[in-house]
């Protein structure tokens, strides 16, 4: 566990899973991404939640899903206050799908949707402190909005966490939390000057989150939020997800920084793999 907290209010800390069957879940992802799994939910609980762990240390987690909920992966995040952000969601034109709740002594949390309809969750934390393996392999890389009104999603999200939008090189634009890049200085000193190193551009040190307009040719695809894995071998874990079950909807691909690969796991729920790929100095 990480002497100090990972995370600041209105930066995503958590996410997890829903799925029909949690155990075969547990499979799936523990041979692919190496999680040791654990239910820590009480003794005689009908529902399960199984913490994945990588060497100990938290990564995500595994829920049973309520009856007709998705399978689908979830965004959780980090709020000093539920119930206020529960306020400034309904100000803003979004709705409250589980209004703030504990979580025995874990923490407190809700879910919501926004205007367009995509669900996400925050998280007031207690006993449980968020993630503690981000950006290296089985751990969440990134948490991205898929959706068709970026402009509308501003807004929202502008009132609800104070996020702004950082236009990337190809189009491609970012949330950032104004002051992000400062806590991150602290708690790793030097990243703002790897950043530099790396050519990112200015403000990306800010970065939470990204943006993801969806495509015209996809009409039937509902604004969500997504979840991106980062991976030490984006084709290898192509070929894994494939034979553990799962589906590879997006064969691996480079992008700006990465190589990427989309995969629908047995049961359902879509996520991205990402290996790091730092562009060239030449």
């Amino acid at each position: 566990m990480a002497e100090r907290d990972r995370y600041i209010p209105c930066v995503p800390c958590w996410a997890d899973t829903t799925q029909p069957d949690p155990d075969a879940a547990a499979e799936f992802y523990g041979g692919l991404f190496g999680w040791e799994l654990e239910d820590v939910m009480p003794p005689g609980s009908d529902a399960k939640y199984l913490e994945a762990r990588i060497g100990g240390r938290r990564a995500a987690a595994i829920s049973s899903a309520m009856p007709g909920a998705p399978t689908t992966w979830n965004t959780y995040v980090w709020t000093t206050s539920a119930d206020e952000i529960a306020a400034k969601v309904r100000d803003a034109g979004g709705t409250v799908v589980i209004e703030p709740m504990d979580v025995l002594d874990a923490g407190r949390m809700a879910t919501f949707t926004d205007p367009e309809g995509a669900a996400f969750g925050v998280w007031q934390p207690a006993e449980h402190r968020g993630a503690e393996v981000v950006n290296e392999h089985g751990g969440v890389n990134f948490n991205d909005l898929n959706t068709r009104d970026p402009e509308a999603a501003k807004a929202f999200y502008g009132a609800v966490f104070g996020w702004k939008a950082l236009a990337m090189e190809g189009g491609f634009e970012m949330w950032t939390l104004p002051g992000y890049g400062d806590f991150l200085e602290e708690l790793n000193p030097g990243t703002k000057e790897r950043n530099r190193e790396l050519g990112g551009p200015e403000g990306f040190e800010d970065v939470v989150a990204s943006i993801a307009p969806l495509p015209d040719d996809q009409p039937d695809v509902p604004a969500h939020w997504g979840i991106t894995f980062a991976v030490d071998d984006a084709d290898r874990a192509a070929e894994q997800a494939a034979e553990l079950g799962g589906t590879v909807v997006m064969s691996p691909t480079d992008m700006p920084w990465v190589r990427m690969t989309v995969i629908t796991d047995p049961q359902g729920a879509t996520f991205t793999a990402s290996q790091f790929v730092p562009p060239s100095r030449d």
